[in-house]
């Protein structure tokens, strides 16, 4: 192995050594439960305080608008199923193409005699608001369209979903676990009243997230325990993740700019490369509204679970939608949800760059991709015998 290239921040991002610096004395030094009546409890009190507030400068919002969980997938899970316990019931609108946290909350809800509608969406992977608001009936209690997409990384409309809900009445929530640090976000301006984010999507710790929740709405609790988080989320607070979670999320807005101009840069030439040097492979998402770092490809006639294992054997790490990420053989409901046939969608590959990524990690991916892509379909019956007659780009 020649190099190592992490292409794969859009599932987990590394920990920032800032990060994990300003965590450590959380470990051990500052150990103490943030309810207790002592000063090393008061010490990881104030703690939590502080990231509170930087967690919640960096979307626009109020500290007391926020609320710290165990992940992404909890704060998807409250929002959905804290809305229509508060409402008693009504129906719920979101997407075909939504994260699996929000997608299996909606079925549970479902089966649960609440009418859910499941959205389509248009061949990038966007909302449009025109159905969205033929939609929306007397009845409806929420909508929910996540930020920016964690496979095709289309960004969705969500100032505009957000007004619209603002004048329509109805409560609006977005899942930006792939948006938060990453796109700017001002939950005021766009009108959002729930907005769920993990720290591990932007070089923060794994295990913990938070739900933004507006003031003035109040979800019952759904894990219930102790008076932690004014009493609605129980569970002694996971102190070094919190803290770790307003670092991480300070330093990506921060820095913000200058990565996202960096990474677009990034992106785009290795779109270009690829598509250009690949025959029959495919863009996947909007073409433009799309996260600055993160690359997803269609390649006909070969398996993306194929493709990860040669380029892990190069030291190359990215994913795919289909088959190997689940126990399933079905390819990703996202693909499906743009309007690939099964077939097709099989072939994906995502690539995401990270802030740790380098132009010569780009040259690297250029350099192994399609040599790999050519020798499986060389291997592969399907690309004699299906082998596309054009390319449709």
């Amino acid at each position: 192995m020649s190099r190592f290239v992490y292409a794969d921040n859009a599932a987990t991002t590394s920990v920032a050594p800032e990060v994990f610096e300003a965590m450590k004395p959380y470990f051990t030094e500052h150990f103490g439960n943030p309810s207790g009546h002592y000063s090393i409890g008061y010490t990881t009190k104030d703690a939590i305080t502080e990231a509170r507030a930087k967690v919640a400068a960096a979307i626009g919002a109020n500290a007391d608008e926020i609320y710290f969980t165990g992940g992404g997938s909890e704060a998807d899970n409250w929002a959905l199923k804290g809305v229509v316990e508060r409402k008693k019931g009504g129906h719920i609108i979101t997407t075909t193409i939504e994260h699996h946290a929000l997608l299996r909350s909606g079925e549970w809800l479902a089966k649960n005699n609440v009418d859910v509608t499941f959205l389509p969406v248009d061949e990038y992977g966007k909302v449009s608001l025109e159905e969205l608001e033929k939609a929306i009936r007397e009845d409806t209690i929420l909508v929910s369209v996540m930020m920016a997409n964690n496979e095709i990384a289309t960004i969705q409309p969500v100032a505009e979903i957000g007004a619209l809900c603002k004048e329509k009445g109805i409560l609006f929530h977005t899942d930006a676990v792939q948006a938060a640090g990453h796109i700017p976000i001002d939950v005021k301006a766009m009108n959002i009243d729930l907005l769920s984010m993990a720290a591990h999507k932007f070089r923060g710790p794994k295990g913990v997230g938070a739900l933004y929740m507006r003031k003035g709405l109040k979800l019952p609790a759904f894990i219930h325990g102790g008076g932690q988080e004014k009493g609605i989320r129980g569970g002694t607070e996971n102190v070094p993740g919190i803290v770790g979670m307003g670092v991480a999320l300070e330093m990506a807005v921060k820095n913000m700019p200058e990565n996202n101009d960096r990474l677009t840069k990034m992106r785009d030439r290795l779109i270009k490369g690829i598509t250009e040097t690949v025959p029959y492979s495919y863009l996947t998402g909007h073409p433009t509204d799309r996260l600055p770092g993160t690359a997803s490809f269609i390649f006909e006639c070969i398996e993306g679970e194929s493709i990860l294992l040669w380029l892990d054997m190069v030291g190359i790490c990215a994913s795919t939608g289909s088959a190997c990420d689940s126990d399933s053989l079905d390819p990703s409901h996202v693909l499906l949800g743009i309007g690939l046939p099964a077939e097709r969608a099989h072939g994906s590959l995502r690539l995401s760059l990270g802030e740790i990524n380098t132009e010569e990690d780009v040259d690297y991916l250029l350099e192994q991709i399609p040599p790999i892509i050519q020798r499986l379909r060389n291997m592969s019956p399907l690309w004699e015998n299906d082998k596309p007659k054009e390319v449709n780009n």
